[in-house]
């Protein structure tokens, strides 16, 4: 069917246009270092959240505590504002003041 209707819009002269999609923004997700947020809890937090590997996730929370912020994760907006609110719940159940923010890239 629908290449009958493409045939008949052709016959007709009208053309067919194709529209780009442009690819989302995307937004870093970023945590930021304190003095009481252990680094175990840190560690907890990008592999549970952000499903990074034991490896990585000792690599970006060392990264954090010696720059004072780092990159958890890349994203589209809704999917970083959704990781954030993770972050941050899990921050405030477990009592730490683990900050957590996102800013395009």
């Amino acid at each position: 069917m629908a290449d009958r209707t493409r045939r008949d819009r052709e016959e007709q002269g009208d053309t067919l246009t194709r529209e780009r999609v442009k690819e989302p923004r995307k937004y870093k997700v970023m945590l930021m270092n304190d003095d009481y947020t252990t680094m175990e809890f840190v560690v907890f937090v990008l592999t549970k959240v952000f499903r990074h590997t034991s490896a990585s996730a000792t690599r970006v929370m060392l990264h954090i505590h010696n720059h004072g912020v780092g990159v958890a994760g890349i994203y589209t907006r809704e999917v970083a504002e959704t990781r954030v609110a993770q972050v941050e719940g899990l921050a405030k159940d477990q009592g730490h003041p683990l900050q957590c923010t996102m800013e395009p890239e």
